[in-house]
């Protein structure tokens, strides 16, 4: 204890001794004379004992301070105005490019030659004078609105002026930019702050422009593209630029990507185009362009080379691919070759490099191969799938498929299907890019059960195709399919009544051809364009012990026309079976119509003919119409459209159509467009129906209905 008191005392005695002598005057006597006294006493009011508790009086003259010698102001003295200050016009207008210029509500209109242009919710005007041509405003303009620092302030932010100023100066620096960019290097922008008017909203800037000159190319320069012999000609006409052209840095960057591409695609994968260089001269009004193109040499194809050869062997490749060895280097043409192999779903991610084997000599060029680095994508798929339909009742299908079992793309896929109306079992097996590209042969073995109302089949069948294929990532102008397949089948036609007739067996051999032209720009969601395919297939079956041959053909073509935002749509589909009676005909083999994808408002496969017992027949002709328009809402950013349709169409058992059964279906739907095509629902009602036929018919699918 008495070191602590030691330690506290000793500071307080050296400030004492050390105490300057004019803050020691500041202590009162009071409290020098009874410390303990003037402690206590509450604040505000001093000691008893203080001399000094007088009441003090705002008139109470005040005492003399020492050294000051001028007289207190008595009576009305009041201090005169200070004189102002002559405006230095050098720095008002400094202040001003710097601040703005606060310009009041009521300060009168600017002449009326100018156009004026509100951006950024308000915040911003630019204005621009009409005696001066300047056709890149409106490109000016939506460049300003997506870059614009006022963009991102509110209309109605209050005390925001300091923001606005700071802001402003950069957008004014913005446009000093872009106007550069279309080559208008003199432009003057000012920039000027708009008071609200009555003190109400918020304040904005006013950006008065004047473009200037605009300058022009001068003298351009192309590095070494001189050395590409024969090819520089056709290379330096690929560059559209010219001396005297209207200086754009936008032209120059878009040229300059089109001078790479055409080297690329004229066999030279090594080549550089560099950055640009451009010198103004502001005397002359014209930029020199410096391009310092780099050609690299050009080359041919040599091998594919790939890191996992056994995964995808290089000749695989090489089927891919659509060019050969020996062919001058295109570019684009590698680029789809990485496309397509990406397309296989065997593959997560790959490279291609191309890779010196042997240099150009004189006019000859060298040699690259293309190495390709692939990183292996999962190959097994477990899928299912469950459902209800009015005309195959619940159905729950499932799938197991190992895409490269058998490399290079050998899948084998093994699906079943139960169901109140439908069981099957089946294997199929399938190699991809078979003898070329997008060429696919197909070998499906399966046994099915189905049980419909058209009709009831029990089969084992057998089917092989050969087809060149048209894909979402590789949409074809034509296709074509070619197979071989063989059926063995217990049928009957369908019993609604709940009378069974008995089964027949039918032995059936076909050689079904197809071939399609598609002229439209989408697979899943034509807007324009037209399509149209052939399927001719010779038939031999054996029934009753009878063998009859016969062939069914069918002919499809639809167009697509965009009005505004809407496509109309058009399909008509024309069928025949000549060469035998209809009873010596499977009969899930005949014509039906009817269903989603056929007659809406109808059963699935319930329009055509019927026999005594009122059991649909089936036909050996068909005729089929569609028309539908596909009106986008708006809603859902667009996704959504609402579809009105109207089908008609019959069957018949006469091999040529006498067009004297017609159906008529109407209705309307939706679509929901998603990345990957449209999902449809439709709701048809039949015009026109018999006896049985329902008054209402639903639709759930992926993709148009045609």
């Amino acid at each position: 204890m008495t070191a602590l008191t030691l330690l506290i005392a000793a500071p307080a005695a050296a400030q004492q001794r050390t105490a300057d002598p004019d803050l020691r005057a500041l202590i009162p006597d009071t409290a020098v004379a009874n410390p303990e006294a003037w402690a206590q006493a509450p604040v505000g009011e001093p000691a008893q004992s203080d001399p000094a508790a007088a009441e003090l009086r705002p008139d109470s003259p005040l005492d003399d301070i020492p050294g000051l010698a001028l007289d207190w102001p008595e009576g009305d003295q009041i201090v005169p105005a200070v004189e102002a200050l002559p405006v230095d016009p050098d720095t008002a207008a400094e202040l001003a490019q710097a601040l703005g210029t606060l310009t009041p509500a009521g300060a009168p209109a600017r002449p009326a030659a100018e156009r004026e242009t509100v951006l950024a919710a308000g915040r911003a005007r630019l204005a621009w004078p009409v005696d001066t041509p300047f056709p890149e405003r409106e490109s000016l303009e939506i460049r300003f609105r997506a870059l614009s620092a006022l963009q991102g302030m509110g209309a109605h932010d209050a005390d925001a002026m300091a923001q606005v100023v700071v802001r402003g100066a950069s957008d004014r620096k913005l446009i000093e930019q872009l106007l550069r960019v279309y080559g208008y290097y003199d432009g003057e922008v000012t920039q000027t702050l708009i008071a609200p008017a009555g003190g109400q909203g918020a304040e904005s800037i006013r950006f008065d422009i004047q473009p200037g000159p605009r300058y022009r190319l001068g003298a351009i320069a192309t590095g070494n593209l001189d050395q590409a012999g024969a090819d520089a000609a056709p290379l330096r006409a690929s560059l559209a630029l010219a001396s005297g052209d209207p200086l754009n840095l936008d032209t120059i960057t878009a040229q300059v990507t089109k001078l790479g591409e055409a080297l690329g695609q004229r066999g030279y994968p090594f080549a550089d185009t560099g950055t640009p260089g451009l010198a103004v001269d502001h005397a002359r009004f014209e930029g020199d362009l410096d391009l310092p193109v780099k050609t690299g040499g050009k080359y041919r194809y040599g091998a594919i080379t790939t890191n996992l050869p056994r995964y995808m062997s290089p000749g695989h490749l090489g089927d891919i691919a659509r060019f050969k060895p020996g062919q001058v280097y295109d570019r684009d043409k590698v680029d789809d070759f990485r496309r397509a192999i990406l397309a296989t779903g065997l593959v997560s991610s790959l490279t291609v490099t191309p890779r010196e084997t042997a240099p150009p000599s004189g006019d000859q060029p060298g040699t690259v191969a293309l190495d390709v680095d692939i990183a292996k994508a999962p190959q097994r798929t477990l899928a299912g799938e469950m459902g209800y339909d009015t005309g195959e009742g619940f159905r729950v299908a499932s799938s197991w498929e190992h895409r490269n079992m058998f490399p290079p793309e050998g899948a084998l896929k093994f699906r079943t299907i139960v169901g109140t109306n439908e069981q099957l079992l089946g294997t199929t097996f399938r190699r991809s890019n078979f003898l070329g590209r997008d060429r696919q042969l197909s070998v499906d073995v399966y046994a099915d059960n189905a049980d419909l109302t058209a009709y009831a089949a029990r089969k084992v069948a057998f089917a092989t195709t050969y087809e060149r294929l048209t894909t979402i990532l590789f949409q074809k102008p034509w296709s074509w399919s070619m197979g071989l397949e063989a059926q063995a089948s217990e049928e009957r036609e369908g019993v609604p009544s709940g009378v069974t007739t008995g089964r027949t067996l039918y032995i059936t051999t076909a050689l079904p051809l197809r071939a399609a032209i598609d002229s439209t720009d989408d697979l899943l969601d034509p807007h324009h364009g037209h399509r149209a395919s052939l399927r001719v297939s010779p038939e031999l079956a054996l029934a009753r012990g009878e063998h009859q041959g016969y062939a069914s053909i069918q002919a499809d073509a639809s167009t697509y026309v965009a009005v505004g935002s809407t496509v109309l749509a058009g399909r008509v589909r024309l069928g025949s079976m000549p060469g035998t009676d209809i009873d010596n005909i499977a009969p899930s083999r005949r014509f039906y119509a009817g269903g989603g994808a056929s007659i809406r408002g109808y059963g699935y496969d319930l329009v055509g003919p019927r026999n005594a017992l009122g059991e649909p027949k089936g036909g050996r002709s068909l005729y089929e119409f569609s028309i539908e328009a596909r009106i986008p809402t708006g809603l859902f950013q667009g996704a959504l459209q609402i579809v009105p349709f109207l089908d008609a169409g019959g069957v018949e058992t006469a091999t040529v159509p006498h067009f004297n059964d017609w159906r008529l279906g109407a209705g309307f739907g939706v679509r929901y467009r998603t990345g990957f095509g449209p999902i449809r629902i439709d709701l048809g009602t039949p015009l026109n129906p018999r006896a049985g036929d329902s008054r209402i018919g639903v639709y759930v699918a992926l993709g148009q209905a045609f």
